[in-house]
This record gives structure tokens, sequence and C-alpha cells, in this order.
């Protein structure tokens, strides 16, 4: 038990889905957290089209859908009646298997992934604390507190920091987290509800009133409300209750509240580290990143660091990369997390914003032109995938090379599918893989067998070209699913050199 290959610190949905996919590759790992036990509220709830398709790797998409709830439509307020309607199904068919808004809270998720971890034989060690650390070109020397009050030394190759805003790893590894916290007081409350804000789509209110977002939950008449708290009442939130919070944006929304099953108060944070990491220390989730809860990309965010560090530590600890793969993380990473804290910022200050301008932009603005928005396919499809995380990409970093049709090296593989066979059936491999849209030479399938590298060989179709792949196209694809090269007509020379070019053994 005194020794991993990588230690995890931090058992939240990022730390469980590190641990879960370095398991499934045959990585010892031990995941500890200073907590009693998995969270019982549902804090995060939104799982974007992106993850869901990331976790088939995991084989756990099928169980979330399962088990959430699918939100079909997202709805605008302004004024008491809905100014605008933008409907995921209709916007995101196409682009994702997943087009729609999932709910599945956070403790239920939590759940899922202990319960997946187990069956690698990895439990979560709670009440075990991490005290401080220290690292040399052989490892991690980590001090621990266990649940029965003793210290305990635990030696690993790596150590994943998913231990949250108040890292300890961040802080023993002297990383600065420079941002801010924003001046509004949020509340948030599970309740048993009615009105036409609980037929289980997505309400938003923008208002001059209390902003308030309604999610629902599975289940008839339950959701989550997300509202602010102004004036004297944000002074001292801790000692506040449902009851008193501002009852306008309710009204607007025309919401009845039967019963509050949980009611809690918070600031919102939006920070980025530093780095993302030093040596062989890693942070991960809100350990590196926080941000406003615009969008629901938080808790998606963290998922997207682990699966993109898990297959890098495996590489190296296998032997199929040098560790200068590792620095790719931070480098890929780091870029996305600052993006999405300065766009969560500019929707967050929109929505929360005092003063008559404000409040003119949202009451009188905002209706007239949300609705000529919403009805322009492109602006809607740009809104999906945005929110939905598929246009995240790694493109020109270290990894990602060449072009074919409208698709670069670091990009999401654009998805097609005939309603029976789609091309993301073989991404549930959690390996390097060659896809080829048209012919494919025989130098390349002989290198492929050659190898053990799948390969797949798609007849041409103009969905494909719709899609924006290039007939005769060859896709590298990385184990993370994203596009390492893509190049018209390339043979083994090329992977050969992108390969060596980079330290790694893609087989």
């Amino acid at each position: 038990m005194n020794r991993c290959d990588v230690l995890i610190i931090g058992a939240g949905p990022t730390g469980l889905v590190l641990a879960l996919w370095l398991s499934k590759l045959g990585i010892k790992v031990r995941i500890i957290d200073k907590t009693a036990a998995p969270g019982t509220t549902s804090r995060a709830l939104a799982i974007q089209a992106r993850t869901l398709e990331l976790y088939r790797q995991l084989d756990l998409t099928e169980a979330i859908i399962g088990q959430g709830h699918q939100v079909p439509a997202a709805n605008l307020w302004v004024k008491g009646k809905t100014a605008a309607r933008l409907p995921f199904s209709a916007i995101g068919a196409g682009f994702t298997p997943y087009p729609f808004l999932h709910i599945y809270p956070q403790d239920q998720h939590e759940k899922l992934l202990i319960e997946r971890l187990q069956h690698f034989g990895v439990d979560v060690e709670r009440h075990t604390e991490l005290l401080g650390f220290s690292q040399d070109s052989g490892g991690v020397t980590a001090r621990l507190r266990l649940a029965d009050g003793l210290e305990e030394v635990c030696e690993a190759d790596y150590l994943a920091g998913c231990d949250g805003a108040r890292s300890t790893v961040r802080k023993v590894l002297g990383i600065g987290f420079p941002g801010g916290t924003y001046e509004q007081v949020f509340y948030v409350a599970d309740v048993d509800g009615a009105g036409p804000a609980f037929n289980g789509e997505l309400h938003v209110d923008l208002d001059e009133a209390d902003f308030l977002a309604v999610f629902p939950l599975a289940g008839s008449g339950r959701a989550r409300l997300i509202g602010t708290v102004r004036d004297e009442r944000a002074e001292h939130p801790q000692n506040l209750r449902f009851e008193d919070v501002s009852q306008r944006a309710m009204e607007h929304l025309k919401v009845e509240i039967k019963q509050v099953n949980w009611f809690s108060t918070y600031r919102v944070h939006h920070r980025v580290a530093e780095q993302f990491g030093r040596e062989r220390a890693f942070l991960l989730g809100d350990a590196a990143h926080v941000h406003s809860p615009a969008g629901g990309q938080g808790m998606n965010t963290g998922i997207g660091d682990a699966i993109n560090l898990a297959w890098k530590l495996a590489a190296v600890l296998q032997g199929q990369a040098t560790d200068t793969l590792l620095d790719t993380y931070e480098i890929e990473r780091s870029a996305f997390a600052q993006r999405l804290v300065s766009t969560t910022d500019q929707v967050f200050n929109f929505i929360t914003a005092d003063g008559r301008l404000a409040a003119l932009l949202r009451t009188r603005l905002a209706p007239m032109l949300l609705p000529r928005v919403a009805a322009l396919k492109s602006a809607r499809e740009f809104l999906f995938r945005t929110v939905s995380q598929i246009t995240l990409n790694y493109r020109d970093m270290p990894l990602s090379v060449g072009s074919a049709g409208q698709v670069h090296g670091g990009e999401r593989l654009p998805w097609v599918s005939d309603g029976k066979h789609d091309n993301f059936a073989g991404l549930a491999r959690l390996c390097w893989q060659v896809q080829v849209y048209g012919a494919a030479s025989g130098s390349l399938v002989a290198w492929c067998a050659e190898r053990g590298m799948p390969l797949e060989v798609f007849e041409w179709h103009e969905a494909h070209e719709a899609a924006g792949l290039q007939q005769d196209g060859v896709y590298l694809l990385r184990p993370d699913s994203y596009v390492a090269l893509a190049q018209v007509d390339a043979g083994p020379e090329v992977l050969e050199d992108y390969f060596s070019a980079r330290g790694l053994r893609g087989y």
C-alpha cells in the first residue's frame, strides 16, 4: 500500500475519472480523500455532450444517460415571458450522438465512478489527508495522515492534485492562483415545485430582478434553483435561509415552491493556476482553475483534464513515451482554462451586473435580439458547439500536425452516422488508431497490421464531406480520440516521423 504508480489526492469526479482511466490501462493508483464520505448533495449537474462522447471509452455513457435527465431546450425569460427558446436536439443533431444537455447530479455521478473503480480493486481511502510531499528524479514521497491518526509515507512515480480550489498540492508546489472573487453571493436550492418552469427544460430569467436559473432534475416537479442574493442580505450569507432570498425572479418565472430539500449559499471565484504542475506533480480540476457556473463547464473541464493527463501518464509509465510528453498536459489544458474563464466571465457579468444600463441591456435589448439570434441556424449551432465543448481543440500545439479537409490536427474528429453505424464506435478503444475515409494504401494497411494499431477504412460518402472530412484523408487519433495528425494519402513514413519526432511509440 505504500508504493504506487500514481497517487491521486481528491476523490471528486476529476480524481475518480483519472483513477478509473489509469486503472483500465493497468496503472497502479492510490486515491485518497480527507472527507469521511462522498458528497450527498447535487453540486455540479450538467454533463456536456463531449464528456458523454469521451465517457464511451470508460463504458460509462449508457449508464449515465439511463439514470439522468435529458434537457431538450433552454428558455430565456424577460418580464415574466419567454423571450427565446433554444431546442438542443434540433441545434446539436448531426454534430454529436448526444444533442442535449444531460443532468446527472454529482452525488450520483461520484457513486457510479466509485463503483466502477472498485471493479479494478481500487477503493477511495477516506479520512486520509496529504500533509506534504517532496520529489526528485526518482519519484514523489508523500506524507499522509490516515483515518486512525497515524502518519504514513507513500512513494509514487507521480502525484495528481485533484484536491479542489484550496489545493494542498498547489500550495506545496508554491504555484500562484491569480484571479479574484465576484461580489455577488449565490444561493443554490434543490426543490419540489410547480409551474411552467418545471417542464423538464432549462429556464433562465434575465431581468432587473435577481438572476435565477431553473435546472430540471430527474423526476416530476423537481428542480435545482441557482440565483443571486443582493442588497444587505449578501453581507452575511451564512445566516441566510431560503425564505430570506428575494421572490421577484421566482414570481417572474411563475415558480411555485412546495418543498425545499437543500439550500446553500456561496461566492464564485475566477482563477487559473500559473502552472498546471511541476516536475512529477500535477494540478487538475478546481485545483488548477475555477470559474463561474455559467454554461455548466466546471466539472466537465476537470474531467477533460483527467482524460488528457491519464493517457499521457500511462504512456510514460509503460515505456511508450518519454517524460517530455507530460509537458503537453499544461500546454493543452491551460490554454483552454484561460479561454474558459474569460468567456464565462463575460457571460456571468452580463447576467449579474447591477445598474440601469445593465438592466436595460437585459430587459430591452436582449428581448429584441435573442429571438432573432435564436432564429439563425449558424448562431444556434455555434452556441451548442461551444457549450457542449465539442469545439475544444489543441490546434497548433506540439502533438497536433497537418490538416485534411476542414479537420486539423488537435481537433475533435467530426461525428458521422448513417443511423446504424457511426465513426465514433471504434473510439471507445484506449489506444492510438487510424481512420481513413476513402482508400487506404496497401503499405499503410500493412504498417498498421504489423504494429497492432487499429485501422478503420470508411467507404467515401457525401456525409463525410459534409462533416468536413476529406476523401482519402488519413487521420491518426490519440488515445483520447483527438486528431493527432491529418493528411491526405499519408503513408507509413509520415506516421513513423510523427511518432519518432515526439519520442512516442503508439503501439
